[in-house]
């Protein structure tokens, strides 16, 4: 499984794009994982969605990731939900998740990264790396060196959120991370497919750097 480049959807800020066409067009430019995350989407809605979102994926080699909603993932039949740190336990919903169920946690500290992985998490996500905009309640960026430590501390797939793009985005994969998980790098962009296609090239490019360079504190 590949975390490479994970797009997160957001309706508001996309340039009137819906969560499905934003789906499509990531995962055409080569997005390996998206994520459906909208906080005020009716339940009923939500489940639809995600259901279009799951057929317009077959076959694009990208999986369905959805954000907080557990019902809503296993009624969907998602790829598996991305959990925060308030949301339901991970035990709990691994014992009431199908078999194959992919679950993502959210982690700001090397505790809960060693909690996460202690309890069955397949990936971890630092939220969020830098500052961002793109998540009001997201509270201010961990750092590489809180990457890095993370890195040392667990084997899970480990995915950078927050404030990354092109410019900064070889920082994260050179700190240790697996895969970087953007919004407005893609979503608010004029073309969503090119867009994708230029992050996933750029994660790519750096992680043949990193994989030439000398071994380094990163342990990668």
């Amino acid at each position: 499984m590949s975390y490479d480049l994970y797009v997160v959807t957001d309706e508001r800020l996309s340039k009137g794009l819906s969560h499905i066409q934003i789906a499509v067009q990531a995962a055409k430019g080569g997005a390996d994982v998206v994520q459906l995350r909208d906080k005020h989407m009716p339940s009923k809605r939500l489940f639809e969605v995600a259901v279009e979102i799951k057929e317009a994926l077959a076959g694009t080699g990208a999986i369905l990731i959805v954000n907080d909603r557990v019902d809503v993932a296993i009624a969907a039949k998602a790829d598996g939900v991305h959990l925060g740190q308030d949301d339901l336990p991970l035990r709990s919903v691994r014992e009431m998740a199908p078999s194959g169920f992919i679950i993502g946690v959210s982690v700001g500290t090397v505790a809960e990264a060693m909690a996460a992985e202690r309890d069955g998490a397949d990936y971890i996500a630092l939220s969020p790396l830098f500052n961002t905009d793109s998540k009001h309640d997201a509270g201010v960026g961990r750092g590489l060196g809180r990457l890095r430590e993370i890195r040392q501390a667990t084997a899970l797939p480990l995915v950078a959120i927050g404030g990354i793009n092109a410019t900064n985005l070889c920082q994260a994969i050179e700190a240790g991370a697996d895969g970087v998980a953007v919004v407005s790098a893609v979503v608010s962009q004029d073309d969503v497919g090119s867009a994708s296609r230029s992050l996933k090239l750029e994660v790519l490019r750096c992680k043949r750097l990193r994989a030439q360079a000398p071994s380094s504190e990163s342990g990668t």
